[in-house]
């Protein structure tokens, strides 16, 4: 069996990559002629653990090959994956121009049957969209040739990629054909072999999936932080709340960690363009809009304890921060909470040394000369007014606070991600600052 994967962003390179590790031959193709020459010497245009290391492998192997060329790869392909970006345009809607395009190409080229498939995440009714862009090329043609398209959504999780799709918790394929579920089953055999379920539906119901899945996940991120706010007016510990919530098997202990809003490529684009979608169609999304609503407000509360602490004009102080990256094991800087937190510094007139293990390049062309780069956590430590805790990195959870307290200036401590124990700190004599926990008054348990 051989796959063409068109776009070799995140999605697309992981999933070209994870195919070829078990044995498919596949050709990765994208228009961006720097970014195939690139990859074609090992040169990825992203982070993702593990991943540089199996794109080495399977192209040395044979079974993985990069591609300007849709119309050379197409043509002898059994199935073909449309993973190209959906942005989101400025009403919340996903712009799906570049999906429709590598639609009307793959038209323009298959001389044979195949399965069109779409990995992008678009909005429901996207599916007959290609279909019909599909079919209008071919009609132009004078051809008749018979295709499928299929949707498969992908759930993986930025910095566990690899394992995500290796050893999928499940497998959704949008089908309208036994011929496409009979491929689409030959393809993902060696994920499902050792147990991992392959669930098969309507097109429509697996392209509302993926959106329904990000949007609770961003749900219950939004609501715990919602929690955690209450909890530092009423004097509650929120890392106690956590726990008690989360033992019930009902609620589960994912997706329930205080912090300062998610970002990201997935989670604020997916709830927008559901929000859009509904919108469009007469219906409200109530919840999902006061999700984003909460998200957006909690970006700033780290930067609201700053100034209580400092006052609102912060001329002439120096802030050091811990994480730029929305997440740890990524360099994507996508709807970071660290951009919010940065600007609102700046513009209130103070300075920023920001240190991230793996996301300085992607923060350089982001922010480009409005703050300073460190060459660590603890140069970036060197006089600073206060640290602020961003990104809840590993090698961030246990410094020597000794060194921390004789490089800052003061003993301040933001955490926007808990990482570190109330008491503790307040017995190594640091003012520190959490969400959901007033550490004015409460003694936290380790945890």
């Amino acid at each position: 069996m051989k796959i063409a994967v068109v776009g070799t962003g995140y999605v697309g390179l992981v999933t070209g990559t994870c195919f070829a590790e078990v044995g498919i031959n596949v050709v990765c193709i994208d228009i961006d002629v720097k970014k195939i020459e690139n990859l074609k010497k090992g040169i990825l245009p992203i982070y993702e653990p593990g991943l540089e290391e199996m794109v080495l492998k399977n192209v040395e192997k044979g079974r993985l090959s990069f591609s300007t060329s849709l119309a050379e790869s197409i043509k002898d392909a059994d199935v073909a994956f449309i993973a190209v970006g959906t942005p989101p345009g400025e009403d919340g809607s996903a712009d799906l121009q570049y999906v429709l395009a590598v639609a009307r190409e793959i038209g323009e080229n298959m001389n044979s049957y195949g399965v069109v498939v779409t990995k992008s995440t678009v909005p429901v009714g996207t599916a007959l969209k290609i279909k019909n862009a599909v079919q209008s090329v071919l009609d132009k043609r004078g051809v008749n040739f018979d295709f499928d398209v299929a949707s498969n959504p992908e759930f993986l999780k930025e910095g566990a990629a690899i394992d995500d799709f290796l050893k999928p918790d499940r497998i959704v394929v949008g089908i309208e054909s036994e011929k496409a579920e009979e491929i689409m089953r030959k393809l993902y055999k060696p994920f499902v072999l050792n147990g991992h379920p392959i669930i098969f539906m309507d097109l429509p119901s697996a392209e509302m999936t993926k959106y329904a899945a990000n949007s609770m996940l961003a749900t219950k991120i939004s609501f715990m932080n919602d929690i955690a706010n209450l909890c530092e007016i009423m004097g509650a510990d929120v890392n106690m709340v956590r726990r008690g919530i989360g033992s019930d098997v009902r609620i589960g202990n994912k997706f329930i960690y205080p912090g300062i809003g998610y970002g990201g490529s997935c989670f604020p684009k997916d709830v927008k363009a559901l929000i859009k979608t509904a919108a469009e169609n007469g219906y409200n999304m109530q919840i999902l809009e006061a999700v984003e609503s909460v998200n957006e407000a909690q970006k700033s509360v780290l930067f609201n304890k700053l100034i209580s602490h400092f006052g609102n004009n912060l001329t002439g102080k120096t802030f050091a921060i811990w994480g730029l990256s929305f997440k740890p094991k990524t360099d994507d800087m996508r709807e970071a909470p660290s951009l919010v937190i940065i600007d609102k510094i700046l513009k209130a007139g103070g300075n920023v040394v920001a240190y991230d293990p793996v996301a300085m390049s992607e923060a350089k062309h982001t922010l480009g000369e409005t703050i300073t780069y460190a060459k660590d956590e603890f140069d970036a430590l060197n006089g600073a007014d206060a640290l602020l805790i961003i990104t809840e990195w590993p090698e961030f959870r246990s410094p020597n606070f000794e060194d921390v307290a004789s490089l800052l200036k003061n003993k301040v401590i933001f955490d926007g991600r808990n990482i570190y124990d109330v008491q503790e700190m307040k017995t190594l004599g640091f003012q520190y600052y959490c969400i959901g926990i007033n550490t004015n008054n409460s003694a936290s348990l380790s945890l």
